[in-house]
């Protein structure tokens, strides 16, 4: 049987190995680059379940690695979506303290914001909030204008799109899930369920199955991934009046999420949300979703322990949240205080892809394994969707160091 020889085989059809494989063929237009996705469409997971915002690149540490490439790839971003006439709306957002003991933190995200070199943010007071989300209630806020909605599934599909449109050979292949690789020397057999392909490099940012991935081309990584899943609301018609944009809470330095806050979505409607709570079910987005496979191996990396034995309080809370619509309520009345039991409806859920080392530390950047002819993305952080460009131009550049690219 003979089997398709590409250059770069690319595993994972989510926004950051689209966005590698069209920045791959940027920089080496004569090279053939397969993109492999085992779901019907692009962007099934995580791209196509997050929030859709455009994020600034205030809430990361100076100097970091996301930090430096959010700012950037957003800039590029806006670019590329006004390029090519992608909806989005550059609408700003206010993150809001609603009491004294939030506010040194809501400062040190502010100062974290302008070393970051995001645009035309500032401090605002209570009068000011009120002027620009006349429901909210706060104390004190940032805000910050560049921030914007889009959705990210249409990102994706235009990067297809250009992908397939320089007729190189270059492609992108749904419905094709990887099985195994067989190493041959030189070059990789990658075996899917519906035939073999054959690549000199191979690349994966395989998101939600990272570490399965990296593990199946026998590639050794002390990290693992951990789904978390965010449950969100819908405002009702009623509830919507209710707000205008972004609203956010002053995150809380001790938790790793930034806590239950209000969207408005690109194309209609407003949601609010999410939690973070564990999931059974890497891929199972409904509350009572479980996999046997998936729950045994979460429960046996030492990480994961080492994770809840850091953060049981708050995930008992978040937990809390999942099941009682009263306690999100709750939650949400802390920016919103006359919203009411009438204004919210359950939605959707989307799950996250953390990647937690063997102490139970979530990787706050990223982390790539190399060996031989290959290179796994085990860890792509937040905001990897307003960054993918970035991101994908830095994969890029790596692959290109790594496997002497010319």
């Amino acid at each position: 049987m003979s089997t398709t020889h590409y250059d770069i085989i690319i595993v994972g059809g989510g926004i950051v190995g689209l966005a590698t494989a069209y920045k791959l063929q940027s920089h080496h237009p004569t090279k053939t680059i397969l993109v492999l996705e085992k779901e019907k469409e692009v962007a099934s997971h995580q791209t196509g379940h997050n929030s859709g915002v455009i994020h600034s690149g205030i809430y990361y540490k100076p100097g970091s690695y996301k930090a430096i490439k959010c700012v950037e790839g957003r800039r590029e971003l806006i670019d590329f979506v006004k390029t090519h006439d992608i909806p989005h709306d550059i609408c700003g957002k206010i993150i809001v303290a609603t009491e004294e003991s939030e506010l040194a933190h809501m400062h040190k995200v502010f100062a974290n914001g302008v070393a970051n070199g995001v645009e035309g943010i500032e401090i605002i007071d209570a009068k000011r909030i009120k002027e620009i989300e006349p429901h909210c209630q706060g104390i004190a806020g940032i805000w910050v204008p560049c921030t914007g909605i889009i959705d990210y599934t249409d990102v994706a599909r235009k990067y297809v799109e250009l992908i397939h449109s320089k007729n190189n050979g270059s492609k992108v292949l749904t419905e094709h899930k990887v099985i195994d690789f067989i190493n041959k020397g030189d070059n990789t057999d990658v075996v899917t369920e519906k035939g073999t392909f054959n690549c000199k490099y191979l690349i994966s940012c395989a998101g939600l199955q990272a570490d399965r991935i990296t593990k199946k081309d026998h590639v050794k990584t002390d990290s693992a991934i951990v789904g978390f899943r965010g449950d969100y609301y819908d405002l009702t018609e009623k509830g919507r009046a209710k707000v205008k944009n972004l609203i956010y809470p002053v995150p809380n330095p001790q938790f790793p999420f930034l806590g239950v806050h209000f969207t408005r979505m690109i194309k209609g409607g407003v949601e609010c949300g999410p939690n973070a709570v564990f999931v059974f079910d890497r891929e199972g987005y409904s509350k009572t979703a479980f996999s046997f496979k998936d729950t045994f191996e979460a429960f046996g990396f030492k990480g994961t322990w080492r994770f809840f034995k850091k953060h049981w309080r708050f995930g008992l809370d978040e937990y809390r949240g999942a099941f009682s619509k009263t306690y999100f309520l709750n939650r949400l009345r802390k920016l919103i205080p006359d919203l009411q039991m009438d204004d919210i409806e359950p939605a959707r859920c989307g799950i996250r892809a953390m990647a937690l080392g063997p102490e139970g530390d979530m990787l706050d950047d990223f982390k790539i394994e190399y060996q031989g002819h290959s290179m796994h993305v085990i860890n792509s952080p937040s905001p990897a969707a307003t960054a993918s460009l970035a991101y994908g131009n830095e994969i890029a550049l790596q692959a290109k160091a790594y496997f002497k690219l010319y």
